[in-house]
């Protein structure tokens, strides 16, 4: 089989972005934070602070108590997204970079003599040697090197931070059984309840489950097969992924945490995410309406959702979004966010049938097309105006954002 695949994955990617860029933070544990204030939560944390026990979620309040010291950076997305090209230029000068797979994940795929061990060893030095020097000294990466993508990616994750690890077909299974099910890539808190109820508590257990014990513990025949034979070093086609949703949530700083605030940037989160549905090529059948308010210390969810025709022009989704808000209860909100869901992509749909739904396409489309040319926010809508340090870009670990679509 030999080793066809090389995963890298970026540790601690944004606190060693700030760490990188701001030489005063280098050797202290820093906290990345949406906002500088104590009722937030850390959105990424550096080794340092990592030792204090402080993870991913930690509220700063709580953070502080860990570690006194610890260094507050306020998010800044679009240098992370900088970097991020930076880093995809420095692996292409060594391996094509096959697959980006998140902002601090992609693949690479090995041809010919780069798949014989000490070789595909030395690529993987070189890679990381290359992001070191071309990117920066402080942007370590973990490099795993497997026969198929799944268990490269268990590589990188066995020795971290700044590993190098080689898993051939012939340290299978046995490298495997010292793992917890949870280090297993799609082995998160609810797929280890199932499997427990199976009686499966090891990685051991779980390799040892034929292919159609597997396919009832996943209640996939499809996905079963594909558990046993990844397990065991097949390289399997990937399977092709459709959009279900796009969203985009933010938690308001306290100037905006009213309901004329909360609005604004409600209608700027619209805007933001009609835009991607037009980027990306989709329509939208669904939206849903997301509210997190603030009573007396305490947080209080709201949510609403309604189907729709399918529909991408910003004015559309902004009047249902809007006709949602009216049904939402008093209280101070602290987080808006809005989903579209039941995604169908624009090959799959033909022209609006109506002249004034036509007519709001087109207004949506020229809206991009006058932003792409002269700058994110040249053109949108005047419920917007003032919230411009509101709901900034924001970055989903599985998708890097367009920096020509509006900053929102």
């Amino acid at each position: 089989m030999g080793i066809h695949y090389l995963f890298l994955d970026m540790n601690a990617f944004f606190a060693s972005v700030e760490q990188q860029l701001r030489p005063e933070l280098r050797g202290k544990p820093v906290a990345v934070v949406p906002m500088l204030a104590e009722t937030t939560c850390c959105i990424a944390t550096s080794y340092e602070a990592k030792r204090y026990g402080i993870k991913t979620g930690t509220l700063v309040q709580d953070a502080r108590l860990l570690c006194p010291g610890l260094e507050l950076v306020e998010a800044r997305p679009r240098e992370y997204i900088r970097v991020h090209h930076q880093i995809l230029q420095a692996v292409d000068s060594v391996l094509p970079v096959e697959a980006v797979l998140s902002i601090d994940e992609l693949v690479c795929k090995l041809m010919g003599r780069e798949r014989e061990p000490e070789n595909a060893l030395q690529l993987g030095r070189q890679v990381k040697e290359a992001i070191y020097r071309r990117v920066g000294g402080q942007l370590r990466c973990s490099v795993g090197l497997g026969p198929n993508r799944f268990l490269a990616k268990v590589a990188a994750e066995m020795h971290k931070p700044d590993g190098l690890t080689l898993l051939q077909p012939s340290d299978l299974p046995h490298r495997l059984y010292s793992l917890q099910l949870r280090d297993l890539p799609g082995i998160g808190p609810g797929m280890e309840r199932r499997l427990f109820k199976h009686g499966v508590t090891t990685v051991e257990g779980l390799y040892r489950l034929s292919a159609l014990q597997l396919a009832q513990v996943w209640g996939s025949r499809v996905h079963g097969l594909a558990w046993w034979h990844r397990l065991r070093g097949a390289d399997l086609p990937e399977t092709p992924t459709r959009r279900r949703s796009l969203g985009h949530s933010h938690v308001l700083p306290p100037a905006l945490r009213s309901e004329a605030g909360a609005r604004a940037v409600l209608t700027r989160l619209v805007h933001r995410a009609a835009a991607r549905l037009r980027h990306e090529g989709y329509w939208a059948g669904s939206l849903a309406l997301f509210l997190r308010f603030l009573d007396g210390g305490e947080q209080r969810k709201w949510e609403a959702q309604i189907r729709i025709q399918p529909s991408q022009d910003t004015l559309t989704l902004l009047r249902v979004s809007l006709g949602l808000w009216q049904q939402k209860p008093e209280g101070t909100p602290f987080k808006v966010g809005i989903a579209l869901g039941h995604l169908t992509p624009a090959l799959e749909l033909s022209e609006p049938l109506f002249e004034s739904e036509q007519k709001l396409v087109r207004l949506a489309q020229a809206m991009d097309k006058a932003n792409s040319k002269y700058g994110p926010q040249a053109l949108y809508f005047a419920g917007m105006h003032r919230t411009e340090q509101s709901a900034v870009t924001r970055i989903a670990f599985n998708r890097i954002p367009d920096l020509d679509l509006p900053e929102i």
